[in-house]
């Protein structure tokens, strides 16, 4: 018999439901999105970022088809903290960027592709967010079904933090650069959030976003003096920006400081 919560898969692309967490918060929107990749009549079936030590969320997502492999885009809690009582539940390898997080198989690297469930991911490094960050190209039979689940790099609304000192700003414009290479129409599957329609487009209006916060920090700067603090920085650029997310905004203001300082 089916977990009751297996039913809240929702189908959001031909090849990929998602399973959203019970996690909402400031940095995690409505919550972190789980995504089950795989044909309509496959024997098998990919996970991407399990989530957080939950149960519920957990043991939901394993009441189902096997697990061929669990892939995670990065590190954080949010997206790999149950990622060991996700493997007692299922034995299913664990494909990561971070070797410290992948069980006995090589750690992800660019071009990599971890297959399963009738579908092929095929890894992008995409640093920034954090420096293990990675985005994966979906492939099914043929040549649809094509989408880029995202992680934490492009998010289904908002934009990124840079989680300085291990997210860096320089890697993350260039992997933004790299997505916004994507043919058009490359629908996005993002970490959190909503689906977007077109990978490319939403990466180039990041980049304009991460443009014009550089010249405002530039500005704050000019005003404040060379030394100013990151939080110094933070109440003149996200003045109109609500409290509760002026520490996530430090750390992207950190690591635009390191950028123009280095």
């Amino acid at each position: 018999m089916s977990h009751p919560l297996y039913g809240a898969l929702r189908a959001a692309h031909p090849l990929a439901s998602v399973l959203l967490q019970d996690n909402p918060g400031p940095m995690t929107l409505e919550g972190t999105n789980t995504w089950v990749l795989a044909v309509s009549d496959a024997y098998d079936r990919i996970v991407v970022d399990p989530g957080e030590d939950d149960g519920t969320h957990l043991e939901a997502l394993a009441d189902g088809p096997p697990v061929a492999a669990v892939v995670l885009t990065h590190r954080h809690h949010d997206h790999a903290g149950g990622i060991g009582r996700f493997v007692e539940l299922t034995g299913a390898p664990v494909f990561a960027a971070d070797p410290s997080l992948a069980s006995g198989t090589t750690p992800l690297v660019d071009g990599a592709v971890v297959a399963g469930g009738g579908v092929e991911l095929e890894v992008l490094t995409t640093p920034g967010h954090t420096s293990d960050s990675v985005s994966l190209l979906l492939r099914g039979p043929g040549s649809d079904g094509v989408a880029l689940l995202s992680g934490d790099t492009v998010l289904g609304r908002g934009t990124t933090v840079i989680a300085h000192p291990d997210g860096t700003l320089g890697p993350y414009l260039d992997s933004l650069r790299r997505i916004a290479e994507l043919p058009a129409g490359t629908p996005v599957l993002p970490g959190h959030g909503p689906e977007l329609p077109d990978a490319a487009d939403t990466a180039r209006h990041y980049l304009a976003h991460r443009e014009q916060r550089l010249e405002q920090v530039r500005a704050a700067l000019e005003r404040l003096g060379p030394d100013a603090s990151a939080r110094d920085v933070v109440e003149i650029v996200y003045a109109d920006v609500d409290t509760s997310l002026w520490d996530a905004a430090e750390l992207s203001v950190r690591a635009q400081l390191d950028h123009l300082r280095g």
